[in-house]
Parts: structure tokens; C-alpha cells; sequence
């Protein structure tokens, strides 16, 4: 038991190490190898993200701040907890994208750390549909438990586009990670799920959960034709997609 508690904590180290901007200390060196073997981890960074946005709209609605300015403020925090990690890879999708339909150039274009024109549009298509979303939530605790269950959604998908898709190319972090084993992809699935059932009436819960996997994908579908496969960029627009798609269902049911 000792050893099983051990591996949970290293992998937990691992997937926020990956996903997070959370200072970890490590033992020992992390391969990408490691990530994949941390999969079931990534729905508990997304609660954890989740909860620091509830807790700063939390601290909003404290202080007498509305709602909009509450949502901005949950916005901020979990961008600065991710480090904008998964915007980058939907700026960076979008960008592939409006290169046209040659592969290699799209792939080249989404290694630039550069930003384009496509790339800016939509970190602030999600940036203002997120806020869209959570704008109308007045009730804080409403507001934690669909964070909580949206990054854990979110991310849950990730593993799974990781585990049915090939790499898109032959470096980056789909690559190096490899295909994760199904076992562990399906514990994230179901942790997220039982969390969201927990945390949110079914009415919510249900049309939240199957509307961010259905979104989630379908745009892998259409990115991994579209690029041979999945690569870090794209699985970070999966996270951003599906999370939308879960505040979209909860908004569209107030």
C-alpha cells in the first residue's frame, strides 16, 4: 500500500509539473514517459485549477464585486495557475489551421512561438466565451462546482485523444509521451465523471459531461485528419473546446 501511495503521489507531481505552474519538487528526473503514465492525474489538476477560480470569484463576490468582474477575476486566476498552457495550444491549432491545407506547413507554422492573427482570435473567442458562460452564475459555490467539474472534464479528454490518436509528428510532447494504457485513461474518465455527479445536480451534470466529450471529439476527429494525427497544440485546444462546450450546457440550463 505503501508503494501504491508512492507512484499516486510521483504521478500527481507529474501531471502538475506538466499541466500546472504549481512549484513541485521532483524526485529524480521526469521523462515524458512519465506523463503518459500520469494520465489518470489530469482531471485532479483540473479540479485543482477549477477550485483556485472558484475561490477568486469567491473572494470577488466577498468584496461586493458582480459577477462579470468576478468571472474576469476566476479567469486570471486559472490562467496564472496553468501558465496559459492550453490557450497557447489553441492559439497555436488556430494558426496550423490557416495555413492551408499543406500538412508539414501547418506543423512548421505551429512550432513558431509566435502568435498569428488566427491564433490571437481565438485565445479571445475562449477568453470571452468562458466569461460569457460564467457571467450570469451569481452563486459562488454554483460557480467552484462548474469549474471544478469543467477542468476536470476537459482534461480528462485529453488522455483519450492521446490514447486513440497517433503522434502528428515525430518530436514534441505527443510523441515523446507515447499512448497511454486504456486503464489508466478510463480511471480519469470516471473519476471526472463521478466528481461532476457529485458536485452538480444531474439536470447540469449529464448534458455538461456529454456535451464537452462530444465537442472534445469531434474537433480531435477533425484535427487529427486534418494533421495526421495529434501533437501538445492540439490536445490544448481539446481541453479549451471541451471546457466550453461543459459551461455552454450549464449556462444554456439556468
Amino acid at each position: 500500500m505503501h508503494e501504491v501511495r508512492r507512484f499516486v503521489l510521483q504521478d500527481l507531481k507529474v501531471a502538475a509539473l506538466f499541466l500546472t505552474r504549481f512549484p513541485v519538487p521532483m524526485d529524480g528526473s521526469v521523462t515524458m514517459r512519465d506523463l503518459a503514465r500520469a494520465v489518470y492525474a489530469f482531471p485532479v489538476m483540473g479540479a485543482a485549477v477549477g477550485l483556485l477560480g472558484g475561490l477568486g470569484f469567491m473572494v470577488a463576490s466577498w468584496v461586493g464585486l458582480p459577477s462579470l468582474p468576478g468571472a474576469l477575476i476566476a479567469l486570471v486566476c486559472m490562467i496564472v495557475a496553468t501558465g496559459a498552457l492550453h490557450e497557447d495550444g489553441l492559439a497555436d491549432t488556430a494558426d496550423g489551421l490557416g495555413a492551408g491545407p499543406d500538412r508539414e506547413k501547418a506543423l512548421a507554422i505551429m512550432r513558431d512561438s509566435r502568435i498569428g492573427s488566427y491564433g490571437a482570435i481565438a485565445i479571445m473567442l475562449s477568453l470571452l466565451g468562458r466569461l460569457m458562460a460564467l457571467a450570469p452564475m451569481w452563486d459562488p459555490k454554483l460557480v467552484t462546482a462548474v469549474l471544478v467539474g469543467a477542468g476536470m472534464t476537459s482534461r480528462a479528454m485529453m488522455p483519450v485523444v492521446m490514447l486513440l490518436q497517433p503522434s502528428a509528428k515525430a518530436t514534441g510532447l505527443a510523441a515523446e509521451a507515447g499512448r497511454p494504457d486504456a486503464p489508466r485513461v478510463a480511471i480519469g474518465l470516471v473519476v471526472s465523471v463521478l466528481a461532476c455527479l457529485v458536485l452538480l445536480p444531474i439536470h447540469f451534470a449529464l448534458p455538461a459531461l456529454l456535451s464537452a466529450a462530444l465537442a472534445a471529439l469531434l474537433l480531435a476527429t477533425w484535427l487529427g485528419r486534418r494533421f495526421g494525427g495529434c501533437t501538445g497544440d492540439t490536445l490544448g485546444a481539446v481541453q479549451q473546446v471541451g471546457e466550453l462546450a461543459f459551461l455552454f450546457a450549464i449556462v444554456s440550463r439556468l
